[in-house]
């Protein structure tokens, strides 16, 4: 394999804020970036050296964008299948499309999950009420309804509780195929990102452990507290997905821990993930410096963490009441500040998050929480 040097352009499908921060990554390594997506002045876009603001459908703009980028990834894996298949015509596309095609499913994921063999939670293919209610009786109840496809925080899924939600919850699919998923009793959800160059070397960050609110990935922090002998099985079990689906780049695998102590894999995202954000300041190398590493063909990044560290999200109602009180967050000087350059703020909008670094991880929560319970306080 020949390495992609610095001095090079990557190719970025999505403009959000993990392409910011890829974005970021990449020119602190020397590399030019350009940047693709129906938005304009978008998170990425502000960081990037070219911004292409068309549809993804676009496959004449997308085959334009690739011919001048020497590799292809991504931040945002609902892309679809024909503009990764337009783009791979003039550059590699890392991960594959193939990659994307059965991790933007939630059908086509977890039955790729269950036929080699990785620990899921029982589901079902959902296509009509019949189904529905075949499912209900074969798995049960209480349990989770979600849409197959362009799913996340929360976006799409509904819980049920009864056989009377049934007809109801099927309607709101309006059409779209269905998954329906046996209920979890876990004792907490954690995640693994890990990074797989083309010649199969393959690293791993430590567990990052996850709490949410609304659905909403709220606080995380690492080392996650869950057993030595736990850990190392999260990240062998991430490790052999990687393999398996044969990915050039990061993945990340959300897993639920059960209150007996099993792994059950919940959900993959071909790239890096909210939960790995405290590696920038944390960790020897960020997840985004080792997405550019992998899919460049460098040698792949220490993701040895420095200290304990916690990461808390920065969503859109804290700016309900104006700007929030930067200085008196700041207060902390193990605190650091990330914001993505959203114009608009809205309720539920990840507008950035903070991260802390402490001895133990529940002085790293502690500070990042007050940190952020701070940005309320009356500004000078």
């Amino acid at each position: 394999m020949t390495a992609i040097l610095p001095g090079a352009t990557i190719g970025v499908l999505g403009s959000g804020q993990l392409g910011r921060m890829f974005a970021i990554a990449a020119r602190e390594l020397g590399y030019r970036i350009h940047i693709y997506s129906p938005e304009d002045d978008s998170p990425a876009g502000q960081i990037g050296d070219k911004e292409f603001s068309f549809l993804y459908e676009d496959l004449d703009r997308i085959r334009e964008f690739a011919r001048g980028v020497r590799v292809v990834t991504f931040e945002f894996e609902n892309v679809p299948a024909a503009s990764t298949a337009a783009a791979a015509e003039f550059a590699p596309v890392r991960p594959a499309g193939q990659v994307l095609h059965t991790t933007q499913n939630r059908l086509r994921e977890k039955t790729f999950l269950s036929k080699n063999g990785f620990p899921v939670t029982p589901f079902r293919a959902v296509n009509s009420v019949g189904d529905l209610e075949k499912a209900a009786k074969e798995l049960g109840l209480p349990a989770v309804l979600k849409t197959a496809a362009f799913g996340y925080d929360g976006k799409g899924q509904v819980k049920l509780r009864n056989a009377a939600q049934l007809p109801e919850a099927f309607a709101a699919l309006r059409g779209a195929e269905g998954i329906y998923e046996a209920f979890v009793d876990f004792e907490k959800e954690v995640s693994v990102v890990a990074a797989r160059t083309l010649r199969g070397d393959l690293s791993a960050f430590p567990v990052f452990e996850n709490t949410h609110a609304n659905h909403i990935l709220d606080v995380t922090f690492a080392p996650a507290a869950i057993s030595p002998k736990l850990a190392k099985e999260a990240v062998e079990l991430a490790a052999g997905i990687l393999e398996k689906l044969d990915v050039v780049g990061l993945l990340t695998v959300e897993m639920f821990v059960t209150r007996d102590g099993r792994l059950l894999v919940n959900e993959l995202a071909p790239r890096t993930h909210n939960s790995g954000h405290l590696t920038i300041d944390a960790a020897g190398t960020s997840q985004f410096e080792q997405q550019v590493r992998a899919v460049c063909g460098l040698p792949l990044g220490s993701t040895e963490l420095r200290q304990p560290a916690a990461m808390a999200n920065l969503l859109g109602h804290l700016w309900q009441d104006g700007e929030p009180n930067w200085a008196a967050t700041l207060t902390d000087p193990s605190v650091k500040l990330h914001l993505y350059g959203k114009r608009e703020a809205r309720v539920g909008r990840k507008m950035g998050h903070l991260t802390a670094t402490a001895a133990t991880t529940e002085e790293a929560v502690r500070r990042v929480v007050a940190a952020r319970d701070r940005l309320g306080e009356p500004g000078e």
